[in-house]
């Protein structure tokens, strides 16, 4: 009966999976039919005349290719460079990496005085705030510090010389979405400049943050009527390389009834004497006198360590993604660089890693072209396939760091780059992805959720155009909404 019960099975279960994996199929098959023929009607648009589409979209719960549209066509991938510098970052430094900015002093501490120098050590924290450098500040008091007889030194020894990306461009100087680059940096490398109206006739008041003395100010602004508009800039004298703050033009008066209050960042010159100099004139602030002013030097040997302010490497990744933060990105292939060929970090061979990331994918990092970690170079160059096995891999061979790459990704009608976006729709809350702008570029790579449960992932990137950036990305809110409603 034993063997006579075991033919049986074996007879009934191919019976069983003809009979109802049959439909199962077909149903994919139409789903798939009808999700193709949706998106086809997107790109259907008239912009697409003149104006390139590339898409490439998988199914990972079934692994199995959905969409293919120009997937190897060699396309600006704009901040969705930042996926391939995340993978790599988390792949090569992994998920308990934390990014630190040292605090050393040489000499000898005698009551009140220091005799000897300060000393700031840059380990490419992107993050490091006016907060931070309190910090720093408060640990000096608590040495019962009164007097640095000597100077305060930053030690910027651990990364090259240059100071931005390769095929960065000219004119977006003074833009903070252009930040100078050292080891050593605080807010962004930028200032927030805050305008508001003064009294009629004359300049509107000029409010710098944080307040420093590293920069000067030219007000040339007048404030105007009520019933005028406001007509002003705000910029740096970039052209002859000063850290000069200009503002020229009219400054709306207030109404009762709104705010004309307006404020704007740039980048700043040599944020390493940004970042000395904020020091300096906060120690001075909580009463610490600082005798010689401030330099850049390596840490003298023999020195004491003090304290250090430390950055989580998913913090880093979050402003990375989220917001887009071109100086995120840049100082991760940096520190990449630093654990891969040691001090100083160049950014060759931060880029390097980046390009062994791309073959252990299967692909060939020599049919691409990687010339910086953020996509701020118009030089890079690579695919929507490239993106798309950054995303699969990630999933498939790296499940220790999805959900730490997954949730550093902005989501749709949440927050970062995305917050406005896909809002009221099936995608809201659910697409997980990265923009990319640049000029005549707009592209969205990431992950989204089926209506079947599946996981979805996708590159769509659209290059070449004029038109308002609205054009393009409505097109790839279509294709995120249809893909959420996949079945």
């Amino acid at each position: 009966m034993k063997i006579i019960s075991k033919i049986f099975l074996i007879f009934i279960f191919p019976f069983t999976v003809i009979v109802f994996s049959q439909p199962d199929n077909q149903h994919q098959e139409t789903s798939i039919q009808n999700l193709v023929s949706k998106i086809n009607d997107v790109i259907s648009d008239s912009l697409f005349q003149q104006t390139l589409i590339a898409i490439d979209i998988f199914d990972l719960s079934d692994s199995l290719s959905l969409y293919k549209k120009n997937e190897k066509l060699l396309l600006r991938p704009a901040s969705n460079m930042k996926i391939l510098t995340s993978v790599t970052g988390l792949i090569n430094l992994g998920v308990d990496y934390k990014f630190k900015t040292e605090l050393y002093h040489s000499g000898v501490i005698d009551g009140e005085t220091l005799y000897g120098d300060l000393y700031v050590g840059g380990g490419f924290d992107p993050d490091f705030t006016t907060s931070d450098l309190d910090s720093l500040v408060q640990i000096v008091k608590l040495l019962r510090i009164k007097e640095i007889n000597g100077r305060i030194y930053g030690d910027i020894s651990k990364k090259d010389s240059l100071y931005w990306g390769k095929g960065w461009m000219w004119d977006d100087d003074p833009d903070a979405s252009a930040p100078y680059l050292s080891a050593l940096n605080i807010n962004g490398n930028t200032i927030e400049v805050f305008v508001e109206p003064g009294e009629v006739g004359y300049p509107a008041k000029l409010t710098l943050i944080p307040q420093t003395d590293y920069v000067k100010v030219i007000n040339n602004s007048v404030t105007v009527s009520p019933d005028l508009p406001d007509n002003f800039k705000i910029t740096r004298d970039w052209v002859n390389r000063t850290n000069t703050i200009i503002v020229n033009g009219d400054v709306r008066s207030a109404k009762v009834t709104d705010s004309s209050a307006y404020t704007e960042q740039v980048n700043l010159l040599n944020p390493e004497r940004y970042f000395l100099t904020l020091f300096k004139e906060h120690l001075e602030i909580a009463g610490i006198k600082v005798k010689n002013g401030i330099d850049v030097r390596k840490v003298e040997r023999n020195s004491v360590y003090l304290a250090s302010i430390q950055r989580d490497i998913d913090t880093v990744l979050s402003d990375l993604n989220k917001e887009s933060d071109n100086l995120n990105a840049e100082m991760l292939v940096y520190a990449i660089a630093l654990e891969d060929s040691g001090s100083p970090a160049q950014i060759d061979n931060g880029l390097v890693a980046l390009n062994r990331i791309i073959d252990s994918l299967g692909l060939k990092s020599e049919n691409y072209l990687i010339a910086d970690g953020s996509g701020v170079s118009h030089y890079n160059l690579i695919s929507t396939e490239l993106l798309l096995e950054a995303l699969k891999f990630i999933y498939y061979e790296r499940k220790d760091l999805l959900n730490l790459f997954y949730n550093s990704l902005a989501v749709a009608g949440i927050d970062g780059t995305l917050e406005r976006r896909m809002k009221n729709t099936s995608a809201e809350g659910n697409v997980h992805a990265k923009t990319g702008t640049i000029n005549g570029v707009s592209n969205l790579s990431g992950y989204v959720t089926a209506q079947n449960g599946h996981l979805i992932a996708f590159s769509i990137m659209i290059q070449n155009f004029v038109e308002d950036y609205s054009t393009a990305r409505n097109i790839q809110d279509k294709i995120c909404i249809l893909l959420a409603e996949y079945e």
